[in-house]
């Protein structure tokens, strides 16, 4: 348990009993009896170490600690734990906008990067691991789409005044690091020769050759990073895929908000739809002589299409209905003839549309010859399979970040899902 610069240290089992001994907050959950938990460390992602922790009480919670490295590569890779405190302030923020779909935070010590949460008890499974035994999500759709349109239009500056607006992005500015992560390991490295990068080799060298040479691909990305960089649109979660969501048939829960700052609303939306088209294309990798995926796959569709749909109304909703407020985008007095109303709202929204397509297809690639895969590929033991599924996915990202706005609907997306090669 070495003490490092700003008196933090890297917890463990052991360490960890001590620590909740000794923080009232912690201990109060368990029934005041620390002596007897049960410690369990089920960190899976590519950054920290989460622990669960229980009583024979019947008390839990999670303990999230963020190490000064990426932990999937090692203290090779240095990494600011200072993003710890974003994602403790942006859970916070995001779920007092939404509570029903963020769990609530019970402590956060900001020099041990530590953050004390709901333990989000089983039958809630990551909703990746869900997607690739094929597990059908009624509420998902209707889910997400709340909680997107909450966050996103609650912290932007349809609502917000400039004053306020710009004081919030100057608070997330400090997380910077983690943008930069982004920067390099969505819009940059695949398109390049990278240490890190990998596929599914032989099989897709060629097409990891061909995203390095498309040039038209490049300036499209280069666009979508400037974008990133440049707009600070919301209070965007910053690594919305299905890996960060937690469910079960009746809830859902978005966690691991540390890449958030104030950024495009698209990236959101986009990371999300991407992930579950790359579920969808991983499905073939799934399907067995007892195991079949056709109507799932069509679930899945449905589901993406819902997505957007129901974001869609409810985004448009909560304009409406604070049209008259602070918001400072679209100043009432200014668009208040109906007509042009209606034509500022349907031109901001097919432009998120796009925007959202566009980082989604850019998150589709990174995850096929990237730094970090998806399980929904991975778990797929026969290489010849799983790349054959890759292939087809990293084709239509492709076509979509090319050729985004020739599609104006979520229905259209769909159809050419439906009818990739």
């Amino acid at each position: 348990m070495a003490v490092v610069e700003g008196g933090f240290k890297a917890l463990d089992e052991k360490s960890l009993i001590e620590y909740i001994r000794t923080t009232p907050v912690l201990s109060s959950l368990l029934g005041n009896d620390p002596e007897d938990l049960t410690i369990k460390e089920v960190g899976d992602g590519n950054l920290n170490f989460v622990y669960i922790v229980t009583s024979p009480s019947g008390g839990s919670f999670v303990i999230k600690q963020a190490v000064p490295y990426i932990r999937c590569i090692g203290e090779s890779w240095p990494m600011t734990k200072e993003r710890a405190y974003y994602e403790a302030l942006t859970l916070k923020e995001h779920g007092r906008l939404c509570p029903a779909h963020v769990p609530e935070v019970y402590h956060f010590d900001r020099p041990l990067s530590l953050i004390a949460m709901c333990y989000l008890k089983p039958p809630h499974i990551i909703l990746r691991k869900g997607l690739i035994v094929g597990i059908e999500y009624p509420l998902l759709a209707e889910h997400l789409s709340e909680y997107m349109a909450r966050t996103l239009f609650f912290t932007s500056l349809l609502y917000h005044s400039t004053t306020d607006h710009k004081r919030e992005v100057a608070e997330y500015c400090g997380n910077v690091d983690l943008c930069r992560l982004t920067e390099q390991v969505v819009f940059s490295d695949p398109y390049k020769v990278s240490q890190y990068n990998h596929w599914t080799s032989p099989y897709l060298d060629d097409d990891a050759e061909a995203i390095r040479e498309d040039d038209e691909l490049k300036v499209e990305v280069a666009g979508l990073k400037s974008m990133f960089c440049e707009r600070a649109q919301a209070l965007i979660h910053g690594d919305l895929h299905t890996g960060s969501i937690m469910v079960t048939t009746e809830s859902t829960q978005v966690i691991d908000p540390e890449f958030a700052f104030y950024g495009p609303m698209g990236f959101d939306i986009g990371a999300l739809l991407g992930n579950l088209i790359l579920a969808f294309f991983s499905q073939d990798g799934h399907a067995g002589n007892e195991i079949d995926r056709d109507a799932y796959k069509q679930w899945i569709l449905k589901t993406i299409e819902d997505i957007w749909n129901f974001f869609y109304r409810k985004f448009i909703s909560f304009w409406n209905e604070h049209k008259n407020g602070k918001g400072e985008a679209y100043l009432f007095d200014i668009y208040k003839k109906p007509e042009l109303w209606l034509l500022v709202q349907k031109k901001y929204m097919k432009d998120l549309f796009h925007d959202s397509l566009g980082f989604g297809a850019a998150k589709m690639i990174r995850r096929i010859v990237g730094v970090a895969h998806v399980e929904d590929f991975e778990s797929i033991t026969d290489a010849k399979r799983r790349a054959y599924c890759e292939h087809r996915a990293l084709e239509f990202a492709k076509l979509l970040l090319k050729e985004r706005r020739r599609f104006n609907t979520i229905e259209e997306i769909i159809v050419a899902i439906k009818e990739s090669p």
